[in-house]
């Protein structure tokens, strides 16, 4: 049965979400959210995180890095905004509402953009790709974490069965790693760098420097 997605829904789940999302994800989300910074840093100052949520990840950066953090929720931004001002955390340069899918950027104005368990739950995955892939410099990264399914792995079928579920409470289950990979081939101008293992995974998939190099 395919999964909906209601974007006014969604706003309500995590309002109520932002009152303890930190306790429970904080460290369950640490391991993989601190290897995509990492990832993030490493190709430039200047960064946009998707779905920067409550701000788990904003301690994470470098201190010399330009840091732009976008989300659909309002009370999950408030929440992030206390860490931002608590922790004194200067590298964060802007907090807004957001949709993924409709980033208000230019074009090519980061090098790198990082989304943290939330493409699995956009409306329009690929939509919020092409978005990425605007606002992003050739040579950057877009840097993905997530719960993402192996492709033919023998639990896929338990997983999409789990799909209606598992988006009541604001997560997806079935979301598969080839449609990250088969995105950046069918592009031209990506090339995958990188496909973790395990439970969460980080992939990375660089933007070429010109169309045919690889």
């Amino acid at each position: 049965m395919p999964v909906t997605y209601d974007l006014d829904g969604q706003k309500r789940v995590y309002a109520t979400w932002a009152r303890f999302y930190d306790r429970i994800y904080q460290r369950l989300l640490a391991r993989p959210q601190r290897e995509a910074v990492a990832a993030a840093c490493a190709c430039g100052p200047d960064i946009l995180e998707i779905g920067v949520g409550t701000g788990l990840t904003l301690p994470y950066f470098t201190p010399g890095s330009r840091v732009f953090g976008a989300d659909l929720s309002l009370d999950m931004l408030k929440v992030a905004a206390r860490k931002v001002v608590g922790q004194k955390l200067s590298h964060v340069h802007g907090l807004m509402v957001m949709d993924a899918c409709r980033l208000g950027f230019g074009a090519e104005r980061f090098d790198a953009v990082t989304a943290q368990f939330v493409i699995t739950l956009v409306p329009d995955p690929e939509q919020a790709l092409a978005e990425m892939d605007r606002v992003l410099k050739p040579g950057g990264e877009i840097v993905i974490s997530s719960r993402l399914v192996d492709d033919g792995g023998f639990l896929a079928p338990f997983w999409s069965a789990l799909a209606p579920l598992s988006k009541a409470v604001g997560w997806s289950s079935d979301f598969k790693v080839s449609r990250l990979t088969g995105w950046a081939k069918a592009t031209g101008r990506y090339e995958t760098v990188h496909v973790g293992r395990g439970y969460f995974k980080v992939v990375r998939l660089r933007k070429l420097t010109s169309v045919g190099k690889s």
